[in-house]
């Protein structure tokens, strides 16, 4: 799986015009299941996100996780962080998990960030959204595993 990760001091999203998710400060995740992924790689990316130490602490240094500043995460579906590039200008896909596979990784990803105390807020799985967020630094942070 893989995910894009944004600290911010708000972020949103939205179906047809109504918000459907909304978080105050925390991570807004996009997130995206790749082929050949399964649990396992579920588990070690919401130990990661929620371990992730990017937040201030007394000395303003980012030495704070998610769970330890008492963050929310918005998660949101993104199946174009598979994007292929390397072959002309219009990017590929074909490296994302099918869509059946790619929500129940989705859904068990949000399950596992629940789990960890952090309080959750989702989009809506293959759903045209609007994002809307506040950058908190600018901090924003690329994980694979």
């Amino acid at each position: 799986m893989r995910c894009l990760i944004q600290r911010v001091s708000e972020a949103s999203v939205a179906v047809d015009g109504q918000v459907i998710g909304r978080i105050g400060h925390g991570m807004l995740v996009l997130v995206c299941a790749m082929a050949g992924d399964d649990d396992a790689c579920a588990e070690r990316l919401a130990k990661k996100v929620v371990s992730l130490r990017i937040f201030r602490d007394e000395q303003d240094r980012m030495n704070r996780s998610l769970t330890d500043v008492g963050g929310e995460a918005l998660i949101v579906s993104q199946f174009t962080l598979a994007a292929d590039t390397s072959r002309g200008n219009r990017p590929g896909f074909s490296s994302a998990a099918p869509p059946d596979e790619g929500n129940a990784l989705y859904e068990r990803f949000c399950e596992l960030v629940t789990d960890h105390g952090v309080a959750v807020a989702k989009g809506a799985f293959g759903a045209d959204m609007a994002v809307s967020l506040t950058n908190d630094g600018p901090v924003t942070i690329w994980l694979d595993v």
